[in-house]
């Protein structure tokens, strides 16, 4: 049976990314309880950061009250893991930067 986690090195994203289309960002909400906001992205990755163009004024809110975020993105192709990034979000006018602290492939057991 094929690994249902697998580690992605930091140095790989970029070539593990180009295997996904678009993703999802999840922020929380500037008042807590609200739980998670997702939206559809397409980020770049541009020297170690993903850039996340205009994902819209709630989510740069949220980032910017809550700075960890998770980018989600689901099985493309023939692909069968999803990849899961986790970052901290800086506010940089309409967009985001997100600093990737870990990334996974994962898969239903």
């Amino acid at each position: 049976m094929a690994d249902v986690s697998i580690p992605v090195a930091l140095d790989d994203l970029g070539a593990t990314l180009g295997r996904f289309e678009s993703g999802f960002l999840l922020t929380v909400s500037e008042r807590g309880g609200a739980g998670p906001k997702a939206v559809s992205v397409r980020p770049r990755l541009v020297d170690g950061v993903l850039r996340v163009v205009a994902p819209g004024r709630g989510s740069v809110a949220n980032a910017a009250a809550h700075p960890a975020v998770t980018l989600l993105f689901p099985p493309a192709g023939a692909e069968r893991h999803s990849l899961i990034v986790d970052g901290t979000a800086a506010p940089d006018g309409d967009d985001l930067r997100v600093t990737p602290t870990s990334a996974i492939l994962h898969r239903p057991a």
